[in-house]
């Protein structure tokens, strides 16, 4: 009787099976939390090259694509990818791109003080270098 005394079972414990897998919840968690924390600082690290002041909406999509960050500020200055292009070069620039990715996205983001025809023209040559798929960037309201 002195012998069961710290048991306070009858050996019920010895039937009950090992745990042999592992727990992968919180390993999903923190993948989570990590992704949430890149989708929302990557568009802020895409308009660090320039003061570009987006235009508010409501509505708006994120992509999950591979995207060609293309910039136009106030003064009409034209950046693709960080580097500084003329209308002229778009174009080819948007060709060569895509030759690497046919599932690439144009992410275009315009100052709201930008010429909207400027901003047309963009799309224009954007579509005439066989790059159909385009977003506008704009900031939540």
């Amino acid at each position: 009787m002195a012998g069961n005394i710290g048991s306070g079972s009858s050996g019920a414990d010895d039937d009950m099976p090992a745990i042999s897998g592992i727990n992968m919840t919180p390993f999903v968690d923190v993948v989570l939390v990590l992704l949430v924390i890149f989708m929302v600082t990557a568009p802020m690290l895409v308009r660090e090259q320039m003061n570009v002041n987006l235009p508010k909406a409501e509505s708006g999509e994120k992509s999950a694509s591979e995207q060609i960050a293309i910039v136009l500020d106030k003064e009409g200055t034209i950046h693709i990818n960080k580097k500084l292009l003329t209308y002229d070069q778009i174009e080819g620039e948007i060709k060569s791109l895509i030759q690497n990715n046919a599932n690439a996205q144009a992410v275009i983001s315009a100052d709201q003080d930008a010429k909207h025809g400027d901003v047309v023209r963009i799309m224009d040559l954007v579509k005439k270098a066989g790059l159909t798929r385009f977003a506008i960037q704009i900031e939540q309201k």
